[in-house]
């Protein structure tokens, strides 16, 4: 397996309502060519991967897992819940097996009890408080209770009227299950599992969410979402959707039950009907949901309350069913190269990537083409590039496209700045890649680990009061550049 280094810079264990937040990952294994339990191990542990959830208590993954120290939620699938539901009994053979054999060996921290059952499994409903109570009644016997916590996953539309937050509330035809069962976590000290996903509410049909406030991108202020009732600023879907899990609770009279999220992310690709599941998108995504959370600031309703988030998922799941999403949540493919490299502001890139650190900076699928002149013509300008390679009659001036070369003289400057945090963002334009782009006798910089040596420039971009982004037409033969196009280039040292 391909060794690679995503930094989450997870962080202490749980306690809930108190501490730092972390980020996990979701292991699903619907995956053509799943890799072994020691493969998956030897991943999470190469990323320094701390926080997993399993979608069941598979018995070779619990074991690879031993002796790591990486901290395990086991779950009860769905197809089990009825047995367990309906007798004590079995519910300890389950607990004996897939905790009791594992513990301490393997740190497991919880049980999640099937998953989205109100709304995916809604018969098995009558039974999933007393598969809960069953399941910690085995875990007291054991003296397991007080490491182990119980609880099960919700989807986050269970909640109705989630805006404005303060008049959410569960659907009330779950009032007789959701009472008990807010009861139980309260009693037990767990947390409300709750799924959360900003793409599926933004993809509602009657949905009117700007796709910047689904991605955590910032917004001006007369652009955030405010709550009259308690005049609270929304810069973001998962935030309002955490407090709106509050709120519902808080309705209840449930005010001290902390939320784990056990389900967040955004989709790399999609089908026609999927405009927005895209690479760039899942990236934005997730590198904002991982910086949003570690930075322990809460929520609006709830500022300084960590809420651990475990991302939606490790790989992406080919046998899945369903639109083209369906597949494509993944953080990395099943050889273990990364879909995508994440990036997080102000802590310099985080690098999905493989152990030769063979990365790119590449010009993004949507970006404007003006936009990309413009990065070109600053590159092999001002940025000092070699951008000869893309003369006439030379190896990269096929094809004569302005994000060809765009991409090439980008990269240049890329691996000539050493890959430092803020050299792959041209104004939003590029992104990272371990993708090489070279092609044919065009060989891009940084491949075959020539990867540039670094400037002893203190500018990593152009200042805000220059005027000559260098007139480059000689690298672009596609047409003579306008006045619009000689545009000053202002590199984002903030990612995304």
């Amino acid at each position: 397996m391909m060794a690679v280094l995503i930094i989450f810079h997870l962080l202490a264990i749980f306690v809930p309502a108190l501490g730092d937040a972390f980020i996990g990952v979701n292991i699903g294994t619907d995956v053509t060519n799943m890799p072994s339990p020691t493969e998956v191990v030897a991943l999470l542990k190469a990323q320094g991967i701390q926080y997993v959830r399993l979608y069941d208590a598979d018995r070779a993954m619990l074991r690879a897992l031993a002796n790591t120290g990486i901290r395990v939620i086991v779950s009860v699938p769905n197809d089990q819940l009825l047995g367990i539901g309906q007798s004590n009994a079995t519910a300890a053979i389950w607990v004996a097996r897939n905790v009791i054999a594992h513990v301490p060996a393997t740190n497991i921290t919880a049980i999640a009890v099937g998953s989205e059952v109100l709304t995916s499994l809604p018969n098995a409903a009558p039974v999933l408080v007393p598969a809960l109570k069953f399941l910690q009644a085995a875990l007291v016997a054991a003296n397991l209770d007080q490491q182990i916590k119980v609880s099960t996953p919700h989807s986050s539309f269970i909640i109705l009227d989630s805006f404005p937050p303060s008049q959410a509330f569960f659907n009330k035809t779950w009032d007789p299950v959701m009472v008990p069962l807010l009861n139980f976590l309260q009693s037990t000290g767990s947390y409300l599992m709750l799924n959360v996903y900003p793409y599926y509410d933004f993809m509602q049909p009657n949905a009117v969410i700007p796709l910047d406030y689904a991605l955590f991108r910032p917004l001006p202020p007369n652009k955030e979402a405010i709550d009259s009732n308690t005049m609270l600023h929304y810069t973001n879907v998962f935030d309002a959707v955490v407090d709106a899990a509050y709120f519902a609770m808080s309705y209840l009279n449930f005010t001290n039950i902390p939320i784990l999220v056990t389900e967040s992310g955004w989709p790399s690709k999609g089908d026609s009907s999927e405009p927005d599941a895209t690479i760039d998108n899942a990236n934005t995504y997730n590198s904002n949901l991982i910086r949003h959370v570690l930075n322990n600031s809460g929520t609006p309703k709830q500022p300084g309350i960590s809420v651990s988030t475990y991302i939606y998922e490790l790989y992406n799941e080919d046998l899945r069913t369903g639109p083209v999403s369906e597949n494509n949540w993944g953080l990395f493919y099943a050889n273990g190269a990364p879909v995508y490299t994440l990036h997080l502001s102000n802590a310099g890139t985080i690098f999905a990537n493989d152990t030769t650190n063979q990365t790119f900076c590449v010009a993004k699928s949507n970006a404007d083409t003006k936009m990309l002149q413009a990065a070109l013509d600053w590159a092999c300008g001002p940025g000092k590039v070699d951008c000869s390679p893309l003369l006439q009659g030379q190896p990269c001036y096929d094809p004569n496209t302005v994000d060809a070369h765009a991409t090439y003289a980008i990269n240049a400057y890329y691996q000539k700045m050493a890959k430092s945090a803020g050299t792959c963002d041209f104004k939003g334009v590029a992104s990272v890649t371990t993708t090489n782009p070279s092609h044919g006798s065009c060989i891009f910089p940084g491949s075959r680990g020539k990867n540039g040596s670094s400037t002893n420039g203190t500018a990593l971009a152009p200042s805000t009061n220059s005027t000559n982004s260098g007139c480059l037409s000689q690298y672009y033969n596609g047409g003579p550049l306008t006045s619009s196009l000689i545009l000053t280039l202002i590199l984002s040292v903030a990612v995304l």
